[in-house]
C-alpha cells in the first residue's frame, strides 16, 4: 500500500469514528515522511479529535511550516488557534486566528474564534467589536439588520459614552 493509499485510509478512519486506528497509522506515516505537511496535518487532527491537544501542537506547528496550503492551510490554522485557547496559550493563539484573519479574509470562522481568544485574554472591548461586527455583517434577521449601521458604528467604541 502506497503512503497516500495509507494517508486516504487514515483519513476515512477518523472521519468514520475510528480516530485510534487512524492515529496509529498515521504516526507511522510521520515516522517514515516528517516533513510531510499532509501527514502532520491528518496527525494534528487525529489527536485533536482524540482529546489530546498538546499531542497535537507539534504536528500542526510542522505542517504549516512545512507549506501546508489551501484549504488545509486554512483548516491547520483554525485547528492549532483552536488548540492553543484550549490549552490556556492565549497570545499563540491570537497570533494563529490574526494569521487566518489576514490569510483568509472571508472565512468568518476566523474572527469568532478570535473574539474567543480575546475573551480568555481578557481583552473584551475587541472581543465583542468582533463578534457584534460578525454578527452585523452576517444576520438575516429584520430586527437587526434595522440595526445594522448603528451596530457597525458602535462595535469599536464600546468604552465611549457620549454626554
Amino acid at each position: 500500500m502506497t503512503t497516500h493509499d495509507r494517508l486516504q485510509q487514515a483519513i476515512h478512519l477518523r472521519e468514520t469514528g475510528h480516530a485510534e486506528e487512524a492515529r496509529e497509522i498515521l504516526l507511522d506515516l510521520v515516522a517514515a515522511a516528517p516533513d510531510d505537511p499532509q501527514i502532520n496535518y491528518q496527525a494534528a487532527w487525529v489527536h485533536d479529535n482524540l482529546g489530546l491537544e498538546r499531542e497535537a501542537v507539534p504536528f500542526y506547528v510542522q505542517a504549516i511550516e512545512q507549506g501546508l496550503a489551501g484549504t488545509n492551510l486554512e483548516g491547520a490554522l483554525l485547528g492549532l488557534g483552536s488548540t492553543y485557547r484550549a490549552l490556556g496559550a492565549y497570545d499563540q493563539s491570537i497570533e494563529t486566528f490574526k494569521r487566518g484573519i489576514k490569510e483568509f479574509p472571508h472565512n468568518r470562522a476566523f474572527p469568532v474564534f478570535l473574539a474567543m481568544a480575546l475573551y480568555n485574554a481578557r481583552q473584551y472591548s475587541e472581543s465583542v467589536e468582533l463578534l457584534l461586527t460578525q454578527l452585523a455583517e452576517t444576520t438575516a434577521d429584520e430586527n437587526l439588520l434595522r440595526y445594522k449601521r448603528a451596530l457597525l458604528f458602535y462595535a469599536p467604541q464600546l468604552d465611549q459614552t457620549w454626554e
